[in-house]
């Protein structure tokens, strides 16, 4: 495979112990190798490599103390494919970030003025944004020449109206904490929206669209006319739909409840809310297919785990669906939605006259192309849409600093 010169994009996803990355030519947004670091300060990291063109894969173990460890182990890894970072068909780095807030809604190139941004977002993005600093930082040091650009999973939510994004406290205090909702999974609902009107052979502008990113994190939006509206997650991304381990909307109060009465520190509430509630708090299983399998079988707690988990979703379609006014289709993405057939058929069940309902057959197939799942000449589009939030971080990345590396 070759490409032009100044082509390629290294996507990075940092994670506090972990780098997933990918390199891309954006010349026919083909890749070019993939992999993934993780445990990273354990004695027993990983790395996981392949070269797609020649399809090998190489893996190792051993300790990786650090970010910059790691990615030199990367770094390592594509220089034997003749893939190295010092190759001179390496156009920019493209980073993954989680919280933008409402400063950064494009991808940015990084200098000393956004990290010191990236850093004052830590209070709201604790878990997230400073892994994504570590790599931003240790990429950096290996190519000091090279941009690297941010691209941020807050910044697709950006286009909401205030009404949408506001919580209905007092300003002065929300302005002050910066409370709002900001949303998050933007740069998958981005893809699967501009995806979902190329699968109808339509412009994003001229399409409305609600997206449901259903993984482990789970996420709702709607979509006018290629801008979001209206995003389910919030401040973090615990507010909105029923997910693996996290509880999405709960009446405020329930956090003063177990506090006062149940006698739990916020730190308890936290971890019960993140990581002890959604579908593993309900039966115990954070995996659809887990949860299916136990249906199929007559477990009366995994039905009700499963019926919560729809009633759920089915409220946020009627919702986005009053948002919007005009659906043209409503799109299902994610490790859940794009493989849990009986998901996407409950989830528009009943919904007939609001033009919504799925084809059985067309639902039973597995793919891993866009498709529609909707009877012939359905009022609604109903949409299986595989996300690429990679290919749309290279994306974002080569639009933003491919003109310059073409002059």
């Amino acid at each position: 495979m070759s490409s032009s010169r100044d082509t390629r994009i290294l996507v990075l996803n940092s994670g506090s112990s972990s780098v997933k990355y990918q390199l891309l030519d954006m010349s026919d947004s083909s890749r070019l190798a993939v992999g993934l670091v993780e445990r990273i300060g354990e004695e027993t990291s990983r790395l996981k490599h392949t070269h797609v063109e020649s399809g090998t894969t190489r893996e190792w173990s051993g300790p990786i103390h650090d970010h910059e460890a790691a990615l030199k182990a990367v770094a390592e890894e594509l220089a034997k494919d003749g893939l190295g970072l010092d190759s001179p068909e390496l156009a920019a780095i493209g980073h993954r970030v989680v919280h933008g807030g409402q400063t950064f809604t494009a991808p940015t190139v990084v200098d000393d003025a956004v990290l010191a941004e990236i850093e004052r977002l830590i209070p709201v993005a604790p878990l997230h944004n400073p892994a994504n600093l570590t790599g931003i930082r240790t990429a950096q040091t290996l190519r000091p020449d090279l941009p690297q650009v941010a691209v941020f999973d807050t910044a697709f939510h950006t286009t909401m109206p205030e009404s949408a994004a506001r919580y209905a406290i007092d300003t002065a205090t929300a302005d002050a904490h910066r409370v709002r909702r900001y949303g998050f999974h933007g740069t998958s609902h981005a893809y699967v929206s501009r995806a979902t009107a190329r699968l109808l052979g339509k412009a994003p502008e001229d399409v409305n669209v609600i997206v449901l990113h259903l993984g482990n994190g789970a996420s709702a939006s709607a979509v006018r006319g290629g801008r979001c509206v209206d995003t389910s997650m919030g401040l973090t991304p615990l507010e909105g739909l029923v997910m693996g381990t996290r509880s999405g909307d709960l009446d405020p109060a329930v956090i003063f409840h177990l506090a006062r009465v149940g006698g739990m520190s916020i730190d308890e509430i936290d971890t019960l809310l993140n990581k002890k509630s959604g579908l593993i708090g309900l039966c115990g299983d954070n995996d659809m297919r887990e949860i299916r399998r136990r249906v199929d079988e007559g477990d009366e707690e995994a039905q009700l785990a499963f019926d919560i988990y729809i009633h759920r979703l089915k409220k946020y379609i009627g919702a986005y669906y009053a948002v919007l006014g005009r659906v043209d289709a409503v799109a299902f993405t994610a490790g859940v939605g794009e493989n849990a057939s009986p998901v996407r058929e409950a989830a528009v069940a009943g919904l007939e006259e609001l033009g919504l309902a799925v084809d059985g057959e067309l639902n039973a197939v597995r793919s891993d192309r866009p498709r529609l799942i909707s009877p012939q000449h359905a009022r609604v589009a109903v949409a299986v849409i595989p996300t690429d939030e990679e290919l749309e971080i290279a994306t974002q990345t080569y639009a933003l600093v491919g003109s310059n590396t073409r002059e």
